[in-house]
């Protein structure tokens, strides 16, 4: 059980640092005007709210008390997988670039 967590932890890592990595030096205009910017953060995002999923059912008690906000994440991933048309530019941008760095921290002390 611990190593899937751990594994899942990375993955989420490695989005987090990857949507940082992506949106530096850049505004909601870039994002607007960068299709593969776009596409890029909304996959991140799926693979974050996919292994917090997957995480929910191995170690429930340890993720609702380090990242309370879970399962709004997951919303978001499902809103990305299943409402594509319906996303946002504003809201995806403020995700990336206001709350991402907050769950990068959250997931490295977990």
């Amino acid at each position: 059980m611990v190593h899937r967590v751990d594994k899942l932890l990375l993955d989420i890592r490695i989005s987090c640092e990857e949507i940082i990595e992506f949106c530096a030096s850049k505004d909601l205009e870039s994002l607007r005007s960068n299709r593969m910017l776009q596409l890029a953060l909304e996959r991140e995002f799926e693979i974050i709210g996919e292994a917090l999923l997957r995480m929910e059912r191995l170690d429930l008690a340890r993720l609702e008390s380090k990242i309370p906000e879970y399962r709004k994440i997951i919303g978001f991933r499902n809103l990305v997988a299943h409402g594509y048309d319906q996303i946002d530019d504003h809201i995806l941008w403020d995700l990336a670039t206001n709350h991402i760095p907050d769950l990068l921290n959250k997931v490295q002390e977990f």
